[in-house]
């Protein structure tokens, strides 16, 4: 116990902010094609020899935890296409950790027990319209009414559920009433996120719809003194709201206009074991490699950390975010993890 007291101290960037929150990405592939994470084309998938097994995900994790990590999320890719996500779970399940997942839903069904047996009780849903038409063409695929039915079931088996919903102008920013109306009779949080630049989903800053914005139109819509601001969380990503009288509430993730990154204590793993510090960033440490070569990982962990950028990898304003050559060497989203 006191070595773990002591190395949870050191999982710190130079600016002194802890790390504790480990998110996972399982998989580079998925069953939906969304355009804000996937490029038309898709993306060159690393051969699976490359992709860290269940026993290097255990082993990295173990890691991880052992420098004070208290929370793992797993993401892909859609998570649930893993063969043997079950075995990763229970492996996971070990650890004294916050355990969650982030899917589309479509295949969660097949899930729930096993989620409950690996005591996993927390899902976030990426839904980003409640129009079936609209979901064809954001994914380009179809699995609306499926997703919709795994979220009732979901809510009903009483999981905390939360809905990931990417805004785009011009796509689906029409709906922002409609998600906020969607809490009413539901215990679920509704997250919008603004639309981030990855490399190949075409982003530009006209694309975006801000905090502010989607505030002004839930005011107007239910009245601004119904619209009540929640505490923040510790380590907040989203700025949560609620309509009085709501079972739900929802929130603002605004990493574009208003970043939370004086707070963050996120680390991401991606499905071929490189560590990102950042997700903004395109700079990556090799786990996996260093792992199978029986190098000491901890010190790799350490220095990427340490060396995090204070805002965004360096991007500390809107100009340097829209220039393409300091986002287009990143990965697509679906290659990072969500």
């Amino acid at each position: 116990m006191k070595q773990q007291t002591e190395q949870l101290q050191v999982l710190k960037d130079q600016f002194g902010r802890k790390h504790d929150y480990l998110r996972i990405s399982l998989i580079e592939k998925c069953n939906l094609r969304c355009k804000y994470c996937m490029p038309e084309e898709g993306i060159p998938l690393t051969p699976s020899k490359f992709i860290m097994n269940a026993e290097e995900i255990e082993s990295l994790a173990r890691t991880f935890v052992g420098l004070g990590v208290k929370k793992i999320r797993l993401t892909g890719g859609e998570p649930l296409l893993r063969k043997d996500f079950e075995d990763i779970l229970s492996r996971l399940s070990q650890f004294d950790v916050d355990l969650s997942i982030t899917t589309n839903g479509i295949l969660a069904d097949r899930f729930v027990s096993i989620f409950k047996k690996h005591g996993l009780k927390k899902i976030n849903f990426s839904l980003d319209t409640l129009k079936e038409e609209r979901f064809k063409e954001i994914t380009r695929r179809s699995g609306y009414q499926k997703t919709l039915d795994n979220l009732d079931l979901f809510i009903r088996e009483g999981f905390e559920v939360k809905l990931n919903i990417v805004l785009m102008r011009g796509l689906n920013d029409d709906e922002v009433v409609d998600f906020v109306r969607f809490t009413k009779d539901l215990p679920i949080s509704a997250r919008f996120i603004e639309f981030m630049p990855f490399d190949g989903n075409k982003w530009d800053r006209s694309k975006m719809v801000s905090e502010q914005e989607v505030l002004a139109e839930v005011g107007a819509a239910f009245g601004s003194e119904n619209l009540v601001s929640l505490p923040d969380e510790q380590n907040l990503t989203a700025r949560k709201f609620q309509i009085k009288g709501f079972q739900g509430d929802f929130g603002v993730i605004s990493s574009v206009t208003n970043p939370f990154c004086g707070t963050c204590n996120r680390i991401r793993l991606t499905a071929n074991g490189k560590i990102k510090n950042c997700l903004f960033s395109n700079l990556e440490t090799d786990l996996l490699t260093a792992l199978r070569a029986g190098e000491d990982v901890e010190k790799l962990i350490l220095e990427s950390i340490f060396h995090k950028k204070a805002v965004r990898a360096g991007m500390d304003n809107l100009e340097k975010l829209s220039d393409p050559d300091l986002h287009s060497d990143n990965r697509s989203m679906i290659a990072i993890g969500g």
